[in-house]
């Protein structure tokens, strides 16, 4: 095991979240548009004149999203000389992918002026997709370190009947966060005064679909959680050893906590700090479920 790489490579998925997290107060602050419609330059300029907090909020999201892709490019290269053809080399390789697409995602979404006040449907759809690959950058960064912490892969664990029930519940976690990167959206772009006049909204059949849509997050919240739920106990049951229960316990402390900030988020209306807050969460119970996922389907170290 190189020590070295494997402690690089859990620095640089917390680094992401980092990243992550800045991308949340962008869009939470409308600061989406700070730069204008250009990009890579910032109001035509390389380095902007600091005009309006926006413009600064967008400009620093640049400048550590731009870091975040040095880091996971000189990751690959160090997984290249450090490790033979495999696993750890291929998942790499994932990340640089990735974090290429993410970058192209929020070029996107500046030219096309996806930002600010945009409420259309495209934006929307564009935001979930966002979502979904920032999810996979993340697990695969996180698959790269934990691949490089056991000395690489050992193969797959014989088949206990879980895999098909462990997929589900990954593709699942990431519906269920693509929908509330949307819903987040619509708590952005439409406020509510109050809770009872945010319930309004959403009961009005006239209002906008952002707004209609708002509902099924927390649905799918309460869903997911007691599938999960239930996969933890069947995992548990399959007596896969010490560490796949560890991982289980995480997982269900995770979830617990991100529903009782949930309930939170939305009788205070959504603020950007409890925004940030449930994202940082969505990232923990997210990492915690591929893990689970990994030491569950994977042969164990010896």
């Amino acid at each position: 095991m190189n020590k070295r790489f494997v402690n690089y490579a859990w620095g640089v998925v917390g680094y992401t979240i980092l990243v992550i997290l800045w991308g949340t107060v962008v869009r939470a602050t409308g600061s989406g548009a700070g730069c204008g419609n250009h990009w890579p330059r910032c109001n035509g300029e390389i380095i902007p004149t600091p005009e309006s907090i926006e413009t600064m909020i967008e400009f620093a999201h640049r400048l550590t999203s731009g870091l975040a892709g040095v880091l996971v490019l000189a990751l690959a290269a160090w997984a290249w000389r450090a490790y033979p053809a495999g696993a750890v080399r291929r998942w790499a390789g994932l990340s640089l992918f990735f974090i290429i697409v993410e970058g192209w995602v929020g070029m996107l979404l500046v030219r096309l002026e996806l930002v600010q006040d945009n409420a259309s449907t495209l934006r929307a759809v564009v935001i979930a997709l966002h979502l979904i690959n920032t999810f996979l950058l993340l697990g695969s960064l996180s698959v790269t370190a934990w691949l490089a912490g056991r000395g690489g892969w050992r193969g797959w664990r014989a088949e206990t009947g879980l895999r098909g029930m462990v997929v589900f519940g990954l593709v699942a976690a990431m519906g269920l966060s693509a929908a509330g990167a949307v819903t987040a959206l619509g708590d952005t772009l439409f406020p509510a005064e109050s809770l009872a006049a945010g319930l309004q909204q959403d009961l009005d059949p006239t209002a906008h679909f952002l707004i209609q849509l708002r509902v099924i997050h927390p649905a799918l919240a309460l869903m997911s959680a007691v599938y999960l739920f239930w996969l933890g106990g069947r995992i548990t049951a399959a007596n896969l050893g010490a560490g796949v229960e560890r991982w289980v316990t995480r997982l269900y402390a995770v979830m617990g906590l991100q529903i009782l900030v949930g309930f939170v988020n939305v009788a205070l209306l959504a603020p950007v700090w409890m925004q940030v807050i449930h994202l940082l969460l969505a990232d923990l119970f997210w990492l915690a479920l591929l893990l689970l996922a990994a030491e569950t389907l994977s042969e164990p170290t010896a």
